[in-house]
């Protein structure tokens, strides 16, 4: 019987290992493979597929990988070890995991999922002659990448590669530096260097045009004036006007000097493709001084659609780069001599210490730090209402008088000064709901916030909250659902979670509150959370379940009494405060 064909073709193959791999396992062993797990889940793996690769196996410290074309290989590559060096920083050096890579861009063979051939031979012996941390390519992998990337390149001249019949001339990627000795960058706007406003700024370029299809071309160029508009809508964002980006079109720029010439801190460029009745847009964020890759994604649709997917990538690549843009600037502001900080940088300072769930009484400080350096500064006078707000729910227990008051009267500062902020007013609104009991301004303030930006999580996430709080339990549980699609990884998600099962409580759809309950607990424990277990559990019938959960209640916050229902849990309505207040009692919480 004739064997059958294998299929042959045309890859970029990317051959990664682990320097000092054995070393490692010998004296880290539990670390290593924790770190490489995790390097591989964060860092990895979205790279790699956001780069349109495949992963054709892992063995131990090694890794094999197929991409579509050399520059996809190269741009993967060079964001890994971008990457790998930002999470090595704080790791002692003889600890670190850092990757040799070899990238060649040659014929493979497909047997199943795995591939063979002097494609994947060559990319392997490449890896050996790079240095830890960097990147050895092909020279027939450099034709097709040079002036494609934002990296310079050492010739190495003619390599001797086992088993590798004749020599090969290899090159070593200069990782994060200008490319030199290549054809020169056009530079579309002439002149000095722009300085960066004291704020996150950015730029969307022109997306490019993948499909030769003219009609392509104006859906491309119609979602980047969509996707400017939306982020326009952030007043924490500088963002460059259209006429601005547009005179780029066409043209072969460097992210940096895009960078400089506009004066931005991060540039969002990407692509469309149309492939049969399909199209693909792919993005990516990019940090312009240092051209690191802060995120990027890909979206596809169908062209029966075309303006429903231009609305889909418009909002979800806004709402995935917002909080990327948030936690570059918290890192900006973290590495910032502390000598130099101004309000922005206090500010930003406290906004990280809420993101990691740290010392709510620093957060505090810093705030009120921002407030005395810029007393107009509004999203300082939201967050110092907001941080006695969630101590408050953290704890369970009714704030002192003096405390309320001062949270009241900076969150109504808050909505005065940021009246066409949507981030202030969320904040602000919440606040004002949930310890003021204003009901109907605070409803007023939610909904403002999401005309003004409906792309932002948090006016959802506030919106859930204040819907709960006047019993409006469907519109909460679809406001924390929306805001979860928005952010997914949102430290703030937990406490949607908790919101939904406080809204599923009261439709008396027990058990899956007491599943979105759980999923808050699984990352913070606190009254709230508790709470939220122990009256969706008695009432499902699980009674043993719920008195373990006071149980643990008290022993985080003894003082804690059904008698604190209505400063805990400030629903509008007094019977559903009344509902939860006899379902702690039911399940043992004292009054």
């Amino acid at each position: 019987m004739a064997s059958e064909r294998l299929e042959r073709r045309l890859a970029a193959v990317v051959a990664a290992d682990v320097a000092d791999y054995d070393r490692l396992m010998r004296l880290y062993d539990e670390r290593t493979l924790t770190d490489l797990k995790n390097a591989r889940r964060t860092l990895i793996n979205p790279a790699v597929a956001a780069h349109r690769g495949r992963i054709v196996k892992t063995v131990g410290g090694e890794m094999l990988v197929e991409f579509p074309s050399a520059v996809d290989a190269a741009q993967c590559a060079i964001e890994v070890q971008h990457g790998m060096a930002r999470q090595n920083a704080a790791v002692p050096q003889d600890a670190r995991i850092e990757f040799r890579i070899g990238i060649h861009l040659g014929d493979v063979m497909i047997d199943e999922n795995d591939i063979f051939g002097d494609g994947v031979n060559i990319a392997a012996r490449l890896e050996k002659l790079a240095e830890p941390g960097g990147i050895c390519v092909s020279d027939d992998a450099h034709r097709q990448i040079r002036g494609k990337v934002s990296a310079g390149f050492d010739d190495l001249g003619p390599q001797t590669l086992k088993n590798i019949a004749e020599p090969m001339r290899a090159w070593r990627i200069r990782i994060g530096d200008e490319a030199v000795s290549e054809p020169a960058k056009v530079s579309a706007l002439p002149g000095r260097p722009v300085a960066p406003p004291d704020m996150p700024s950015i730029a969307v370029l022109p997306f490019q045009n993948m499909s030769g299809d003219p009609e392509q071309e104006y859906f491309a160029d119609g979602m980047v004036e969509e996707i400017i508009t939306a982020l326009s809508r952030f007043k924490s964002l500088f963002v460059i006007a259209r006429n601005s980006t547009f005179t780029y079109k066409g043209k072969s720029v460097d992210i940096k000097q895009v960078g400089r010439e506009l004066g931005v801190r991060y540039v969002l460029e990407g692509s469309v493709r149309r492939a049969g009745d399909r199209v693909r847009i792919s993005g990516q964020l990019i940090e312009a001084a240092s051209g690191i890759h802060i995120w990027a994604d890909r979206f596809e649709g169908g062209l029966e659609d075309v303006f429903g997917l231009q609305d889909q990538v418009t909002t979800s690549v806004v709402g995935l780069i917002a909080p990327r843009l948030e936690q570059a600037e918290f890192e900006r502001a973290r590495h910032k001599p502390t000598e130099k900080l101004d309000s922005y940088d206090h500010y930003l300072r406290g906004a990280a210490l809420l993101h990691q769930r740290s010392s709510l009484l620093d957060a505090y400080e810093l705030f009120k730090k921002a407030i005395e350096l810029d007393p107009e500064y509004a999203a300082a006078h939201a967050m110092v209402a907001w941080t006695w707000m969630a101590r408050q729910a953290v704890d369970g227990l009714p704030l002192a008088a003096e405390d309320r008051a001062e949270a009241i009267r900076h969150a109504r500062l808050a909505a005065r000064l940021g009246a066409e902020d949507a981030f202030v007013l969320s904040r602000a609104g919440h606040v004002l709901t949930y310890l003021g009991h204003e009901y109907d301004y605070g409803v007023s303030l939610v909904e403002q916030a999401v005309s003004l930006n409906p792309n932002l999580a948090i006016v959802w996430f506030s919106r859930g909250w204040v819907s709960l709080m006047c019993d409006e339990t469907e519109r909460a549980i679809e406001s924390f659902e929306r805001m979860i699609r928005l952010s997914p990884l949102d430290p703030l998600r937990i406490s949607a979670w908790d919101g939904a099962s406080h809204a599923l409580f009261s439709l008396e759809r027990y058990e899956e509150g007491c599943a979105a309950a759980m999923k808050a607990i699984q990352f913070n424990v606190n009254a709230h959370t508790l709470g939220a277990l122990i009256i969706n559990a008695v009432r499902a019938g699980r009674t043993a379940e719920a008195q373990q959960a006071v149980s643990r209640l008290l022993k985080i916050q003894p003082g804690f009494r059904t008698a604190h229902v209505a400063e805990a849990y400030p629903v509008r309505r007094a019977a559903r405060r009344a509902e939860i207040a006899a379902a702690l009692r039911d399940a043992g919480l004292p009054d």
